[in-house]
């Protein structure tokens, strides 16, 4: 398997193989172009963004200026999506949005996974986990999502949470870490 295979199949993989660093460098020159461009080109920034994500969906999408990512084409995102400002993703691993997805500005969608022993993690050798939020789902400001989550559809993560693990849908979750407050079915836990 190539560096990239393993990576994408969530493997042990060297994160500096020339591949690799060639495609970062070319989706740092697309993103470049994309947060150079005035705010009122919006036409010519969904043209950049629908080139660069795997998957867009049909209706109306905007991610406000800068926008940061590392591949690009791991990322798929579903209708109406809105992203503030500082919107950033780490897609070493598939990150998938749903429709009608309202994401606050300065947050981050980690996919990436480091070792915690300093001599593996200087080897460069990291693996990915992939994200998953369904739909109609509200990111708070400052929200930090960590690999291999999966928040559920009807969610509201509150400003400043670090979401570690898997938040169910139809619920309002907020902390560091991140946890269930609201059930919208009984209202309240």
């Amino acid at each position: 398997m190539t560096e990239k295979e393993k990576m994408l199949a969530g493997l042990v993989y060297d994160a500096t193989t020339p591949e690799l660093i060639e495609e970062l460098q070319t989706t740092r020159g697309v993103l470049y172009e994309f947060n150079s461009l005035h705010p009122s080109e919006t036409q010519r920034m969904k043209e950049i963004l629908k080139s660069l994500f795997g998957r867009v969906g049909d209706d109306l999408f905007i991610i406000n200026q800068p926008f940061r990512c590392d591949y690009g084409k791991q990322i798929s995102i579903g209708k109406r999506f809105f992203a503030n400002f500082n919107f950033t993703v780490l897609d070493e691993a598939p990150v998938t949005i749903g429709d009608d997805c309202f994401i606050g500005p300065n947050v981050s969608i980690y996919t990436a996974c480091h070792s915690t022993d300093p001599v593996e993690r200087n080897t460069r050798q990291e693996w990915a986990k992939p994200v998953t939020i369904g739909h109609n789902v509200w990111i708070g400001g400052s929200v930090t999502i960590l690999p291999g989550v999966t928040i559920g559809d009807n969610v509201t993560i509150g400003a400043g949470s670090v979401v570690t693990r898997d938040i169910p849908s139809n619920t309002v979750a907020v902390g560091n870490p991140c946890k269930v407050v609201k059930n919208m079915k009984t209202q309240k836990l």
